[in-house]
């Protein structure tokens, strides 16, 4: 958990925004250290948390969580993270075992056309079971709102899943988990390295960012310094806050540059922008 990040977005532990969807993106750049804010912010705010884990193992999040002073280990064990993850069990589906205990969470993998109602399914029943909270019998402790972290969605367009799947995805567990249940949505997708580029995956990529960033509440977009590299600042990260004012949406952008330490990161100002859509 970062400080200076939670200063910028106005939370802490104690205090947050419910019924959010926050989607995560980069572009030239490496928005994975956000994630782990995140997670650990949502775990000391004690919020049930059920992260799908598409593109790295629990053992990585583990050992970057353990840096931040976070044990994931302990979240699991105490029933506070449910955590999928999506490497193991895309095995389990692509090579059967004939002792098959894993979740039919990836059972989209067997035919990525009848889209993504698997995954939904999961997350649904899991959200939904308790409320967000742990009975209380036997001294089982009670949790926080939900939180949902995907990392990283776009991943799911590489294994055939469609951008307009993809995009019901994540309107169900936003409607699932931030209007019914009050809870938050945190969602990686990454863009294509070029803008420019007319590849048909890289257009599928941009057509999934741009349909998330009109779902979402508030972005963090990672990117390169337009300067190209320098040894003191790692990239810049634009957030855009986005409410309903009258009839239309009023956003606010602002622009930070950012450097990442081996157990934190600084951010540092570099413009505001506001405007009425």
């Amino acid at each position: 958990m970062f400080p200076e990040l939670n200063s910028i977005l106005n939370t802490t532990p104690e205090s947050f925004t419910q019924g959010e969807f926050i989607l995560v993106s980069d572009r030239q750049s490496d928005a994975s250290f956000l994630i782990h804010h995140f997670l650990s912010l949502y775990l000391r705010a004690r919020c049930k948390v059920w992260f799908l884990g598409l593109v790295q193992s629990l053992n990585h999040y583990s050992a970057v969580s353990q840096r931040l002073g976070v044990s994931l280990a302990q979240a699991k064990e105490k029933g506070q993270l449910v955590f999928l993850e999506g490497l193991k069990e895309s095995l389990s589906v692509l090579i059967p075992q004939e002792t098959n205990t894993g979740s039919q969470a990836m059972d989209f993998l067997r035919d990525p056309a009848v889209g993504l109602k698997s995954l939904y399914e999961f997350v649904r029943s899991g959200v939904s079971s308790s409320g967000g909270r742990e009975e209380e019998t036997d001294g089982a402790e009670e949790w926080g709102p939900p939180v949902l972290l995907v990392d990283d969605i776009s991943v799911l367009l590489s294994l055939g899943v469609s951008v307009g799947a993809v995009l019901d995805f994540s309107h169900y567990c936003r409607a699932t988990v931030c209007s019914q249940l009050k809870g938050n949505v945190v969602m990686v997708a990454r863009g294509n390295g070029e803008e420019e580029e007319d590849d048909g995956d890289d257009e599928g990529s941009e057509r999934l960012l741009k349909g998330l960033t009109h779902q979402c509440s508030l972005s963090l977009h990672v990117q390169g310094l337009p300067t190209g590299y320098c040894r003191d600042i790692h990239g810049q990260v634009e957030v855009c806050w986005r409410r309903r004012q009258g009839d239309g949406q009023y956003t606010q952008k602002k622009l930070f540059q950012y450097k990442v330490h081996d157990k934190g990161a600084s951010f540092f100002a570099r413009g505001t922008s506001s405007a009425v859509l």
